[in-house]
């Protein structure tokens, strides 16, 4: 990989190529999703998608906690390292800390609302995200367990697409 580029950019150069690489980012996962679906369909889509956002995630974490240094303990370590995920920076999830969980809530889903403005629907995506979190988590703190509280296909808010619930696996013991 050759970054030479980068070594003369001052900061709003690095910030606007680096959204314009999340948009690309953000964009191949669409176009990507929506020629499965119309080469075999939905369903095969979103299976394939749960599998990839899986991997995906886990490389990420593992990228992100020796990248920047975070921390890779507890829902705190969680919190610290889930804010450098690139979906969650294009997404801007609402995080909420609590003493025994997290909160994550995505008001407004780029792929889900681009998928409304065209009359299509929403998409399935309840287990892919499950699988994308779990998987982050699990390398963040294997003790991190995952419980969606309600995601696409599920009904929702108009306001808020998704809620997820973190939590330490000894909390579920302990109030079990």
């Amino acid at each position: 990989m050759d970054l030479t580029l980068f070594e003369t950019m001052e900061a709003p150069e690095l910030r606007t190529y680096l959204k314009i690489l999340l948009y690309h980012y953000r964009l191949v996962d669409a176009l990507w999703f929506l020629k499965v679906a119309e080469k075999y369909d939905q369903a095969a889509a979103e299976g394939i998608n749960e599998e990839i956002w899986g991997r995906l995630s886990e490389k990420a974490a593992k990228d992100l906690l020796s990248g920047f240094q975070l921390r890779a303990n507890g829902l705190k370590g969680f919190v610290e390292a889930i804010q450098y995920l690139p979906w969650g920076i294009l997404t801007g999830y609402d995080i909420e800390e609590r003493p025994d969980e997290v909160l994550l809530s995505v008001p407004s889903c780029p792929p889900q609302v681009a998928r409304r403005k065209h009359g299509m629907g929403e998409f399935v995506c309840k287990h892919m995200h499950r699988g994308s979190f779990e998987g982050f988590a699990r390398v963040v703190d294997p003790r991190i367990r995952v419980q969606c509280l309600f995601a696409p296909p599920d009904p929702h808010p108009d306001n808020l697409f998704c809620r997820w619930r973190f939590y330490l696996e000894e909390d579920a013991v302990a109030n079990g």
